[in-house]
């Protein structure tokens, strides 16, 4: 077993919910500034992985018409689909990312990769942007979100993430919200702001 999947083992065998996701200000505030940051009020097909207990995703899945959520740990996914029942524009499947690909839903007008990508290490890193790239919509946004502070699991920091994705996706930066705690970026193929995709310029 890997060092990854024991260290979720361990997060899931103490709670279902070991983030706080649920109850936490933190979180809850994060959710609010990643849905206040996307540039468009509605997606046609979404992708996130790493979804942990799914409440990004019940959020994200009001701004959806087709979402796909997956987790490495199987415990997040039951966890996950037990939080969006009843939801059916929602899929939440158990697969290990970036090596394994939904490139059967492909492509997707919106990739959300929250508090995942500092789990993987440089090459693993390299093949996430390459797979974003090869997979978003000629209209597509990509939101990084992920907490800046160091652990010991974490393989690489927020940072040295989201400058990945930066240079190799090809897109263009729309909005960034820097704080000591959090790292929010938008990147899209549509390089046109808020208030221009509105008319309003």
């Amino acid at each position: 077993m890997s060092s990854t999947a024991a260290y979720f083992n361990e997060l899931y065998k103490g709670s279902d919910d070991p983030w706080k996701l649920r109850q936490g200000w933190y979180e809850r505030r994060k959710r609010s500034l990643t849905l206040a940051l996307l540039p468009r009020p509605r997606y046609r097909n979404a992708f996130e992985p790493g979804c942990a207990n799914g409440e990004l995703t019940a959020e994200l899945a009001t701004r959806c018409d087709a979402l796909l959520a997956a987790d490495l740990h199987e415990t997040a996914v039951r966890l996950a689909r037990e939080r969006v029942a009843g939801m059916r524009q929602v899929r939440v499947e158990q697969c290990t990312v970036p090596h394994e690909w939904p490139t059967a839903t492909a492509p997707f007008d919106l990739i959300v990769i929250s508090e995942f990508a500092y789990y993987l290490d440089a090459a693993d890193l390299e093949m996430l942007a390459a797979r974003i790239a090869a997979s978003l919509t000629p209209d597509g946004t990509l939101l990084a979100c992920h907490w800046r502070r160091p652990f010991i699991e974490a393989l690489e920091n927020a940072d040295t993430a989201h400058a990945l994705f930066d240079a190799r996706c090809g897109l263009s930066r729309l909005a960034h919200h820097d704080e000591a705690d959090l790292l929010i970026d938008v990147w899209s193929r549509d390089a046109r702001s808020v208030a221009q995709r509105e008319g309003l310029l």
